[in-house]
Formats: structure tokens, C-alpha cells, sequence
């Protein structure tokens, strides 16, 4: 899978994509991420990516010029199979989006800065867009090393185990169940008996009913027949 991304602060992405699991696929070559400077593409010799916005009112807007130059060039190679524009006034990002942008095999990320960017490149270019949550970012660089996340530790190789992305929270609509390690006593806390029994049915039907009941007390919406 290949991952573009355009912002005009590359410099925030440098960290994210250079440890734990997503170095483990860059390395493995099961996932490419480019980092795009906009301001490559500017107005001007000074770098220009934005400007007032028509009406009147506080802050800067991104201009059409400057991101669509820089789609049409990076398009050069090969469509999109999903542009993608990161803002809060999307539908929200969630377990089921993530495994679906995990079967596609090369996506843009669109990083907004400032009032966001000029509503004509929304309207003709981007084909998702995507909130990480209710509230408001400086950019969309943080959102964007999230959706990375999020779909890049679902490509077939990228866990040493595979089956592990299977049990995450939000997998069939439903809260991870809890999950313990050594000692088996801790502080006089006890591992249940049942992890400790080694039939795996028992054990397996112990973590859904664990999961539900997590979901039930947490997150009881996620139950709802329309979440499916």
C-alpha cells in the first residue's frame, strides 16, 4: 500500500512513521509513506499557499491552486483510489473505515491548515472525508498519522501476528475483553482460572462474553444493530 500526504508542516510527521509497528512495514516494504510539502507547489516565490477568505471573517483559507497542482502531478503516476480530506465536520473515523481503506492500495491524505481549505477542491477532488473527533486540531497532520496507524497495522504482514488485529476493540462492533500476563498473582490479585485452564473454547467463549459485557458498560451504543 502507498500513503501520500500534503501538508504545508511535513516536519510534524517525521516522528510518527519512524518507530514500532509502521517502521516495521516501511522496512518489510509493505507500506510507502510520502510525506508532501505544499508549499512545493505555491502561488509564489515566497511560498504562498493560502489567502483571505471571500465574506470577510478570521483566518486564512488554503487556496485551489496549490493542492490541486500537487494532486494533478502526483496523479501522474497512477490515480487515487480515495483522496482524502482530514476535518471535524466529517463523518467520524471508526475500526470499519479503517479496514476498508486496508484493502485499497494507494490513498491521498489532505491535511488541512488554518480554516481548512477552499470548498472547490472538496467538491472536485476529495472522494472521503474523515474526523478523528468533536473537537479541533491546528492541522490535520495528527489525524492523518492516525488514519496511517490504523490501517497500516491491518496489512497482512505488518503484525508478527496476524490474528491479533482480529481481537482489537471495535472488531465486530465490540470493547477488547480485559487480558493479563505474569505473575499470575499480583498484589494478591489473581489471573481468572479460566485463561489458566487451557481449553481453548472455554477460553475463547470467557473473552466474548467478557467483551460484551465491557461494550454493555462502556460503550453500550456500539451494541445497536444499526452500528453492524
Amino acid at each position: 500500500m502507498r500513503i501520500d500526504i500534503l501538508t504545508v508542516v511535513p516536519e510534524l510527521l517525521d516522528s510518527p512513521f519512524s518507530h514500532s509497528i509502521l517502521k516495521r512495514a516501511k522496512e518489510r516494504d509493505l507500506l510507502q509513506v510520502y510525506v508532501h510539502n505544499l508549499r512545493k507547489w505555491a502561488i509564489n516565490k515566497h511560498g504562498q499557499v493560502d489567502d483571505y477568505q471571500y465574506g470577510g471573517g478570521a483566518g486564512m483559507v488554503m487556496m485551489c491552486e496549490p493542492i490541486a497542482s500537487a494532486i494533478d502531478e502526483l496523479q501522474e503516476d497512477g490515480t487515487f483510489d480515495e483522496i482524502i480530506y482530514v476535518t471535524p465536520d466529517a463523518k467520524q473515523f471508526n475500526q470499519k473505515t479503517a479496514n476498508q481503506l486496508s484493502l485499497k492500495e494507494k490513498i491521498l491524505i489532505i491535511c488541512g491548515h488554518y480554516k481548512g481549505i477552499d470548498q472547490r477542491i472538496r467538491d472536485q477532488y476529495v472522494t472521503m472525508e474523515i474526523s478523528i473527533g468533536d473537537y479541533v486540531l491546528s492541522g490535520g497532520e495528527l489525524a492523518a498519522a492516525v488514519i496511517v496507524d490504523a490501517v497500516g497495522r491491518l496489512l497482512p504482514g505488518v503484525l508478527n501476528d496476524e490474528t491479533s488485529a482480529l481481537f482489537d476493540s471495535f472488531q465486530d462492533n465490540l470493547l477488547a475483553p480485559p487480558v493479563y500476563t505474569r505473575p499470575e498473582v499480583w498484589r494478591g490479585k489473581q489471573v481468572p482460572d479460566v485463561l489458566l485452564c487451557g481449553d481453548p473454547k472455554r477460553i475463547d467463549d470467557w473473552r466474548y462474553e467478557e467483551a460484551v459485557r465491557n461494550t454493555r458498560e462502556k460503550r453500550p451504543g456500539l451494541l445497536d444493530p444499526d452500528n453492524a
